[in-house]
């Protein structure tokens, strides 16, 4: 049976890519921020499989590599790391961006994923096994207006996707992204400080991407034979034809 650790977990795409995989024969590593939601996830999916939990910050390198040191013996085999923890904060153009904002944005999207990879990729060199699945957005393809920073850091997600893959090619790695649109989650909650409202008129108009549609991709992404690596994908709903394009009356 393989072994997923899934960053984010506690939510959203994290949580539905989680509850896919338990149902699937994968044991599940289960790593977030929130203990309590942890821990409920851990209790529902334990009818499923093995599963542990890891609770710490992506953005604190010490707290990441010490949690996967902690794993114990059924644990520490990774076969699967889906990177998914991220973040948007604040939708302001670049003169008038909040630096806390901007520090959050680069210190989870960007330099967390860094520090789980870091932690994870050795096992996997050195047994010349594994899966890397790296959690993007269309903002990683392409840029708008007040999206600055957020986009930056995204497509920074998508150029470490193949430079993972290039670096990790001769270990017999397989590493790739996949890239939502509009996935009705906690994003836009984040992204606008709490105010459900707003968040909540984000969605309205148009049927958008749930977390299990994301969660059904990603089981069958790495469910696929081993000679198969699905290096890039982007995903969206049918009315939303870019980042800033929707049909809202679909």
């Amino acid at each position: 049976m393989k072994t997923a650790l899934i960053t984010g977990a506690s939510s959203g795409i994290g949580k539905a890519t989680a509850t896919i995989l338990a149902k699937n024969n994968y044991n599940v590593i289960l790593c977030g921020r929130r203990e309590d939601r942890l821990a409920t996830l851990k209790k529902e999916l334990s009818a499923f499989t093995s599963v542990h939990t890891l609770c710490f910050d992506v953005r604190d390198k010490a707290a990441v590599f010490l949690a996967i040191s902690t794993l114990p013996t059924p644990f520490s085999h990774i076969d699967v790391l889906i990177n998914n923890a991220g973040n948007a904060h604040g939708l302001d153009p670049i003169q008038n961006g909040d630096l806390e904002d901007w520090d959050a944005m680069i210190d989870i999207n960007v330099k967390g994923l860094l520090y789980v990879s870091k932690a994870i990729i050795p096992q996997m060199v050195e047994r010349k096994s594994g899966h890397i699945i790296n959690i993007g957005s269309t903002a990683a393809k392409e840029v708008y207006p007040n999206g600055n920073v957020y986009c930056a850091s995204k497509h920074a997600v998508d150029a470490l996707n193949q430079g993972m893959r290039m670096d990790l090619n001769p270990f017999g790695i397989r590493v790739g992204a996949i890239h939502p649109g509009m996935v009705a989650t906690e994003f836009s909650e984040v992204r606008f400080k709490g105010d459900i409202a707003r968040a909540s008129n984000v969605y309205k108009g148009f049927e958008p991407l749930q977390p299990e549609d994301i969660a059904d991709i990603i089981h069958f992404v790495v469910s696929r034979p081993y000679h198969i690596n699905i290096a890039d994908l982007v995903v969206l709903s049918t009315a939303q034809a870019s980042s800033t394009i929707v049909n809202k009356t679909l």
